[in-house]
């Protein structure tokens, strides 16, 4: 049976179940609320599609893990898997919200790797099926590919823009649209987790020898200071304003930076990612009535809030921010991680390139 309990003599867990096993992984990170539910998603999803065979964890090999990595290519049948973003305990909640593209599926892997090689120093499992993965060229580790999931330059111009026009007078429609624009200068300027938005008090923005700076808790509960740029503090007067506050923050002013439509509250992790969601969506609606491009409509479309983390990372680095400042405000452990959004070398690779003709009298 699927989850069921067995107690070698080197568990180092007390687990009676998958369930329980993977919940015991899952607590080393609860400090880091984001890595949390990405990984909850990940190993959910395998423990649904186990239940199904009927396997458990222990009974995973090389040849069920491609059987799973075909699943999360075009999991079957959709009316099972397959819904619309929907809160968990929902009746319509399903496990995806479509087919996992290579880099997701690569992605879902790598973090089952993970479980599976802390499973087996847990005592749970005897083995760990990726170890058996010999092709080279498939074989998983944590050098994640290089950023490809952001808006360029010219589709943020416009979103930009787009969310600088006027709307209706009504004070509801004015404030959700002021909020919709402090948002993306939040998300555009600092680079913040979503998490970190929804957790942000305005007191949170300081000013030190006359410059303002954002205190932020982040990923594996680590403390940082991040430069905020005078645009952002302008936009920021500008909600402070739409909220009866002064322009700029009081000290240790205990109140959301982000707030619900009663302008008291906070909003959660979950709302405002379906905020950003949907403002996605009516952007990709209102380009695609402007005549826009196809490519940059279903971008648009197909754009997450952690887009926007991408985006203001990757436009930083082509705007000249050295590699050193760029991973101090992106709050990247490792030079690595940052320099995956570096793109400027294609850009002198693709120049270059031209210099190579198919003859040398091919015109200029």
């Amino acid at each position: 049976m699927p989850g069921k309990p067995h107690r070698h003599p080197s568990l180092r867990i007390n687990a009676h179940s998958d369930t329980d096993a993977v919940s015991h992984w899952l607590s080393e990170y609860t400090a880091s609320p984001q890595t949390w539910r990405a990984y909850q998603r990940e190993a959910e999803r395998l423990l649904l599609w186990l239940a199904q065979q009927p396997l458990s964890l222990n009974d995973v090999d090389r040849a069920v893990l491609q059987a799973f990595e075909a699943f999360l290519a075009d999991p079957q049948p959709s009316t099972v898997w397959v819904g619309p973003s929907k809160p968990r305990q929902h009746p319509e909640w399903r496990p995806f919200r479509g087919p996992l593209s290579a880099a997701s599926r690569r992605q879902s892997l790598v973090i089952l790797q993970g479980m599976f090689s802390w499973l087996v120093e847990a005592g749970w499992v005897s083995h760990n099926p990726f170890r058996l993965m010999r092709d080279k060229s498939r074989r998983l580790n944590n050098q994640a590919p290089r950023i490809e999931r952001y808006l360029e330059k010219s589709l943020w111009d416009w979103l930009w823009m787009w969310l600088q026009r006027e709307v209706d007078g009504h004070p509801r429609a004015q404030f959700e649209q002021a909020r919709r624009r402090i948002i993306f200068a939040f998300a555009y300027m600092l680079a913040p987790r979503i998490s970190e938005m929804a957790a942000a008090n305005m007191g949170d923005i300081y000013q030190r020898e006359g410059r303002w700076w954002w205190e932020v808790t982040g990923k594996g509960a680590k403390l940082a200071q991040v430069p905020v740029p005078d645009d952002f503090m302008r936009h920021l007067a500008q909600w402070r304003e739409a909220l009866g506050l002064t322009p700029q923050p009081l000290f240790q002013e205990d109140t959301p930076l982000l707030r619900s439509l009663n302008g008291q509250r906070s909003i959660s992790d979950n709302q405002l990612y379906r905020l950003i969601r949907a403002t996605f969506q009516q952007a990709a609606d209102a380009l695609e009535q402007e005549g826009g491009s196809k490519a940059q409509i279903e971008a648009l479309r197909h754009a997450t809030p952690h887009w926007l983390r991408h985006t203001a990372i990757t436009h930083q680095a082509q705007a000249g921010i050295s590699l050193r400042y760029l991973a101090e405000s992106a709050r990247h452990a490792r030079l690595e991680t940052t320099s995956r959004y570096l793109h400027n070398e294609d850009e002198q690779w693709h120049h270059e390139q031209q210099r190579h003709r198919l003859h040398s009298t091919s015109p200029e």
